[in-house]
């Protein structure tokens, strides 16, 4: 009898999770990605850890696991369980909780702050259905500077990593302070290096023919003048910002650049900024119908991928 009972009590405590989970999804269905368990490959490639530090055994907030390295498919943001193919294990994990069954240790990852599971999702699942607020971990850390804030979804964590990729980008080039222009922002990370790169390469090219080399200060001023600024003019002057919802002035600047470079290389170096305005545009630009059947296609492809998995 007590065998039955216990049995009843796990499929019901399964049963509330997985709905949790299917009316998580039914509220973000146009923002699938923000009901999505972040994949710690992710965050790896967001925030580029050097080396791993062994933790050994410690207690972990479960608020503080955010994501799995591989089974991120198989839950939602706050670990239910997405298919009915996980209900005997995590049933089993429930009873032993239940009947007070010591369970062994879960592996985890931490970086940034926050904690990846490498074994154990079921566990964790588990944990968090039922309000757990501590367990047990093997931890390896992956070390970054950069530190991220638990329930956050993958967009925000990208927001982030790129507010602090601007704030090293300020300070250790003081481009603030010597243009006193701090509106250089970005929707994708790593733009603050090819910037970087870009006012290296504008300085090599000043300096070509000088005795007298210009410093790093006098750089950043020519390329924000002589660069920068006559790529927003077209931006601007040809409103190209009406097709990137979303997007940046900087961003555009980053891929008109290269754009520019590419068709330089096939047309000749005369090939001017306004020459490529309008094939840039109906290359890349994204008008408000193409927008929204590209958000249609992109919810509906996700669905498709779910019920292949």
């Amino acid at each position: 009898m007590n065998n039955y009972m216990t049995t009843s009590e796990t499929d019901d405590d399964f049963s509330k999770a997985r709905h949790k989970a299917l009316f998580n999804e039914v509220q973000h269905f146009l923002n699938p990605d923000e009901a999505t368990l972040i994949s710690l490959s992710d965050i790896k490639k967001l925030l580029k850890p050097e080396n791993e530090v062994y933790k050994g055994m410690q207690t972990i907030p479960v608020k503080l696991i955010v994501g799995s390295e591989g089974r991120y498919n198989d839950f939602d943001n706050r670990f239910f369980p997405k298919s009915m193919h996980l209900k005997t294990r995590w049933e089993h994990i429930d009873m032993a909780h239940i009947n007070d069954i010591p369970l062994p240790p879960i592996s985890l990852y931490e970086l940034g702050g926050v904690y990846f599971v490498r074994d154990g999702n079921h566990r964790v699942s588990v944990a968090k259905a039922k309000g757990i607020e501590f367990i047990d971990a093997e931890v390896v850390s992956l070390q970054s500077e950069i530190k991220l804030k638990p329930g956050d979804s993958l967009k925000k964590m990208t927001r982030q990593v790129i507010n602090y990729e601007k704030r090293v980008f300020y300070s250790e080039t003081g481009f603030g302070d010597v243009t006193d222009f701090w509106s250089l922002d970005f929707s994708v990370p790593g733009q603050y290096d090819v910037i970087y790169n870009h006012i290296l390469t504008h300085k090599y090219y000043i300096n070509m023919n000088k005795t007298d080399e210009i410093g790093m200060d006098l750089a950043m001023q020519s390329w924000l003048l002589h660069v920068y600024f006559p790529v927003i003019r077209i931006i601007d002057k040809y409103k190209i910002m009406r097709y990137f919802r979303h997007r940046t002035k900087s961003d555009l600047y980053v891929w008109v650049i290269k754009y520019w470079d590419e068709l330089k290389g096939k047309f000749g170096e005369g090939t001017t900024l306004d020459d490529i305005a309008t094939p840039f545009l109906k290359t890349f630009g994204e008008t408000p119908l193409k927008h929204l059947k590209n958000t249609i296609k992109g919810v509906l492809f996700k669905k498709k991928i779910k019920v292949q998995n």
